[in-house]
């Protein structure tokens, strides 16, 4: 009877142990954004989220526009993680610091895109939303993650640098009138000085040791 209480007793400690070690593990692999993550951006210092809408600037490209939001429910600030254009980056796999990367907006299939036209309200340069009925743009969707450490955490703020004109994504400040009033300016600043940082706010973020499965991490969008 000694034998067997012993036993089971090691046995109990045995599954313990391992279930610790896999929730540590867990812990561990949810602090990153990952490939194929779908997020909500908050900006730090306005407290606004990146948002987009099947509204044209009136000047400029004439393209979508791109501003930020103070709701954190619209379902029009939802943001996918993909590679560049043409490349692939493995479901799951953390987002790495200086990683080109593009942000897909999920509501009207554009990419998030800058080029050298003047924003609307501030004049410094315009963001957009761009792309083809398949989703598909160009080099303009590329964005570089300035970060510290080696990978995107998502409690850490990150700048997003745009790879052909070296911008930063930023908020100005400036807000606009109708139809889309009370939304915010979102801009391409040449220094990462006030209204560059973002932080991964609301939701669903792929495991890295759940790539596979299709598990996710839900926390409320």
């Amino acid at each position: 009877m000694t034998i067997y209480r012993s036993t089971i007793s090691l046995l109990v400690l045995t599954i313990s142990l391992v279930c610790s070690i896999d929730i540590i593990e867990a812990a561990r692999n949810n602090r990153y954004v990952t490939c194929g993550t779908v997020l909500k951006l908050l900006n730090v210092d306005y407290k606004v989220r990146l948002h987009s809408h099947d509204v044209k600037y009136g000047t400029g490209s004439g393209q979508q526009s791109v501003t930020a939001t103070e709701l954190q429910e619209d379902v029009n600030s939802h943001w996918a993680l993909k590679a560049a254009t043409g490349k692939n980056c493995e479901r799951g796999e953390p987002i790495k610091c200086g990683d080109t990367i593009r942000l897909h907006h999920l509501s009207t299939n554009k990419n998030l895109h800058s080029h050298h036209f003047q924003s609307p309200l501030s004049g410094n340069q315009e963001i957009s939303a761009y792309g083809n009925d398949q989703g598909e743009g160009d080099s303009g969707d590329h964005w570089m993650v300035v970060c510290s450490g080696d990978s995107w955490q998502r409690s850490n703020p990150v700048r997003l640098q745009h790879i052909d004109t070296d911008m930063y994504l930023g908020v100005s400040g400036r807000t606009f009138g109708r139809p889309i009033n009370g939304q915010m300016e979102v801009v391409g600043i040449p220094n990462p000085y006030s209204g560059t940082e973002w932080i991964a706010a609301e939701g669903l973020f792929v495991h890295p040791t759940e790539k596979d499965s299709g598990a996710r991490i839900h926390t409320e969008l």
